[in-house]
């Protein structure tokens, strides 16, 4: 696949900023600097490089464009008869949305009957708004990669440069993520912001406190 001018200096820009500040831009920064009058624009050109091969996105992560050439690979879920070995990769909000933190927090070895299906990765939950779902502040998540979701079930999606988990709710001409607990308002997603399912929720451990 050609790359075309534009997609050539977002990659150039992309490696500029990660040699320089040891992270990519965002998406948002992205549409500032070639002038797109939102971060659709951005969005499309981005998943242009990564269907090229220059770029991946790493789920679950904000800032997650990483080049095809670093070294650092994703880690991967470990599955046996009846353990499972993941990475942990951050933090996710049961609040406002956060950022998630950049890079392997730790490897986690776990029993598969706590999840279904099975995850390929963890993040530890911040925030209480999904407190009536059982999902608590400090709690692991599991997550199973995926673009694909229906209304009511659990997601993770990355809003921006922003991960959260909430209920998602898919309406004729809107996008709602649903808090479980009462003190929390509902997210509207609106048309100007770059959004996506990053995976499913499917069970949680809950460390030792």
């Amino acid at each position: 696949m050609e790359l075309t001018d534009t997609q050539q200096a977002i990659l150039a820009m992309i490696s500029e900023r990660i040699e320089a500040d040891g992270v990519p831009p965002s998406q948002v920064e992205i549409a500032h600097a070639f002038g797109f009058k939102g971060v659709r624009a951005a969005q499309y050109h981005i998943e242009a490089l990564e269907q090229a091969g220059a770029i991946r996105r790493v789920a679950g992560q904000a800032r997650s464009i990483r080049l095809v050439s670093s070294p650092a690979a994703e880690p991967v879920a470990v599955v046996g008869d009846e353990l499972l070995r993941l990475p942990v990769l951050g933090q996710v909000a049961a609040g406002l949305p956060i950022g998630a933190d950049a890079g392997l927090h730790d490897m986690v070895l776990l029993d598969r009957v706590f999840f279904s299906p099975a995850p390929d990765y963890l993040l530890k939950v911040k925030g209480d708004s999904m407190r009536d779902e059982g999902i608590l502040h400090g709690d692991l998540i599991g997550v199973h990669r995926t673009r694909d979701a229906r209304s009511g079930q659990i997601v993770v999606a990355r809003i921006d440069d922003e991960i959260t988990v909430k209920l998602l709710k898919i309406g004729r001409d809107s996008i709602r993520l649903l808090p479980r607990n009462p003190d929390f308002a509902p997210i509207v997603v609106t048309p100007d912001q770059d959004f996506a399912i990053e995976g499913l929720y499917c069970g949680l451990v809950r460390p030792n406190r």
